[in-house]
């Protein structure tokens, strides 16, 4: 890759390398000084790029955010599986101290809102502003508001 353009997507905060970088060593950490000092220099990473993920978070892989940080909010309690796909302004919430567990190669749109103690399976597709607060099955694609499933395919394994 070209200086230009490593400029160019620095500019645009669409190089998350350094904020990835920064994840993984905190997951790391056994310091707890050590550990907060580097949540202190994630979560101001995840600000400059306009996003949150918090330090507790269980993210398997990298997942693909292909507008970067920009909007996301992901609770401190979530996890989420491999290869999964965020788009720009998605809320993964917590109700009393619970969030999401997203299986893997899920899709989520931008503007959706996923919240509470609930399991998405692996292969989900979630639409643009869907709010989800219900249990999803492996390969079946969400949208509309309310929410309501539209296609579920078996995952080519």
């Amino acid at each position: 890759m070209s200086i230009r353009r490593k400029i160019i997507d620095y500019s645009r905060g669409d190089n998350l390398g350094h904020f990835w970088r920064l994840y993984r060593l905190q997951k790391k950490a056994k310091n707890g000084i050590m550990r907060d000092i580097l949540t202190f220099f994630m979560s101001r990473s995840a600000h400059r790029h306009g996003g949150y993920i918090g330090p507790d978070t269980v993210i398997l892989g990298v997942p693909v955010l292909p507008h970067g940080l920009h909007g996301i909010f992901i609770s401190r309690f979530a996890q989420i599986g491999e290869n999964c796909r965020i788009y720009q302004n998605v809320t993964i919430g917590e109700v009393n101290r619970k969030a999401p567990v997203i299986g893997n190669h899920c899709l989520i749109g931008a503007g959706a809102i996923l919240v509470g103690d609930i399991k998405i399976g692996d292969h989900v597709k979630i639409g643009a502003g869907t709010v989800v607060s219900t249990d999803l099955p492996d390969g079946c694609t969400v949208v509309s508001q309310p929410m309501r499933v539209i296609e579920k395919n078996e995952p080519a394994s």
